[in-house]
């Protein structure tokens, strides 16, 4: 690739890469529109229209006619303050600590509060 460098063993495989770079999205959706750049980010956009039917509840889930949840499928837990969906209610629980300005995961060495696990553990590389 002339842009990055990144070399690839098929003329097809650059093809493909450099419309990351191009921002080209050549696969659209018939249903409502959407483009992609790669087919088969195309092919799990499809299965969130197959039969999903959602209805919000109080708690910001939806029930859905997916059986399976996870990335490219269903986010049915919704918050209620900015509306960003997440396929995992952990995640929904994670994701409102932002509003409610949690942070129960202290660093040992210097006090610094996190709001996830994940970022301690990256914290804790700097001491």
């Amino acid at each position: 690739c002339q842009d990055c460098g990144k070399g690839f063993h098929w003329n097809s495989h650059l093809e493909r890469h450099r419309r990351i770079h191009t921002g080209e999205k050549p696969f659209e959706c018939r249903e409502c529109g959407k483009s992609f750049s790669w087919s088969s980010h195309l092919d799990r956009h499809r299965r969130t229209h197959a039969g999903a039917t959602a209805a919000a509840t109080e708690d910001g889930a939806e029930s859905c006619t997916e059986s399976r949840r996870g990335r490219g499928v269903a986010k049915i837990y919704r918050c209620q303050e900015c509306g960003k969906s997440f396929s995992w209610s952990s995640h929904l629980d994670r994701h409102r600590r932002i509003h409610a300005g949690e942070k129960p995961f202290r660093c040992g060495n210097c006090g610094k509060g996190f709001s996830q696990s994940s970022h301690l553990e990256r914290h804790r590389k700097i001491h």
